[in-house]
C-alpha cells in the first residue's frame, strides 16, 4: 500500500480557510453542534476528501465552505474575503463568482436541454448572447459533453448528467468546485470518469472538495479529512499500488 500524505503545500495558494470555526443550531431549549471547534483550509491544485458518515458534520463543512451558511463561532475567510461580515447580498455574489458545486442528485431542470442547463449560472450573472455560447461549449468539451448539447437530462445517463453538473458548474469559472457525493448514484465505470474529471481540474489549478462515505475515492484524491461527530481529523489515504 502506498500511503500519501495530506499536509498542506506552502507553495500553493489558500482558497478558504476556517479558524477555530464551529456551527451550532437550536433544538427547543437546546442546540445542536454539528461541527465542533475546527482549523481547516482549502488550497489550489488539490484533489481533498470530505470522509465519514451520515451526519457526521461532513456536509456542515461543504456549507460552510461554500458559502451557504455563516459559522456560529470562529472566523471563515474565502478568496480572501472575511465571510463573517458580508451580508446576504455579498455571500451570494462571492458564491456566484467563485465557487462552483456538483451535487449527487444533478439537480439538472428537465425542461432545459445540456446548453440550457451549462448556461443558467451565466444567465444569472448577466452574460448574453455570443458570450455565454462560447463559455458553454469550453465547459462541455471540458466534460467530453459536445454530442448532448441538445439532449434533456431524462434522454442522458447518470454518468453523463453528472458531467452536465460539472460542466455547469465549471462554466464561471470558479477557483472552488465543491461537491457533495458526486458519486453516489452512479455505476463503478461513470464514477471513474466523473473522478478523473475532477482530479483532472484539481490539476489544472483549482480547489476541489468532495464529500463522500466511499473508501473508494481515496486513490483520486491529494489529501483527506474524516468528520465524526462534528469532528474534523486528518485521514491518512490509501493507494493501492497495483491498481
Amino acid at each position: 500500500m502506498l500511503r500519501v500524505s495530506n499536509s498542506v503545500n506552502l507553495n500553493k495558494r489558500m482558497l478558504a480557510e476556517l479558524i477555530k470555526v464551529s456551527k451550532e443550531y437550536k433544538a427547543g431549549d437546546g442546540k445542536i453542534i454539528a461541527l465542533q471547534p475546527t482549523d481547516f483550509k482549502l488550497q489550489e491544485g488539490q484533489l481533498t476528501l470530505i470522509l465519514g458518515p451520515s451526519g457526521s458534520g461532513k456536509t456542515t463543512l461543504l456549507s460552510l465552505l461554500g458559502c451557504v451558511i455563516y459559522p456560529t463561532y470562529g472566523d471563515l475567510y474565502v478568496m480572501g474575503q472575511h465571510v463573517n461580515n458580508l451580508n446576504a447580498k455579498e455571500l451570494s455574489k462571492l458564491r456566484l463568482e467563485n465557487i462552483g458545486f456538483v451535487f449527487q442528485q444533478f439537480n439538472l431542470l428537465a425542461p432545459l436541454n445540456t446548453e440550457e442547463n451549462i448556461g443558467m449560472p451565466l444567465k444569472m450573472l448577466g452574460l448574453h448572447g455570443r458570450e455565454i455560447r462560447q463559455k458553454v461549449n469550453e465547459a462541455m468539451e471540458l466534460v467530453d459533453m459536445t454530442d448532448r448539447r441538445k439532449s434533456l437530462p431524462k434522454q442522458m445517463s447518470g454518468g453523463q448528467q453528472q458531467r452536465v453538473a460539472i460542466a455547469r458548474a465549471l462554466v464561471t469559472n470558479p477557483k472552488i468546485i465543491l461537491c457533495d457525493e458526486p458519486t453516489a448514484s452512479l455505476d463503478k465505470d461513470s464514477l471513474a470518469v466523473v473522478m478523473t474529471k475532477l482530479k483532472g481540474l484539481a490539476e489544472s489549478g483549482k480547489a476541489v472538495a468532495v464529500v463522500t462515505h466511499d473508501p473508494r475515492l481515496q486513490i483520486y484524491a491529494d489529501r483527506a479529512v474524516e468528520v465524526k461527530n462534528g469532528f474534523v481529523t486528518d485521514f491518512v489515504i490509501q493507494k493501492d499500488a497495483s491498481k
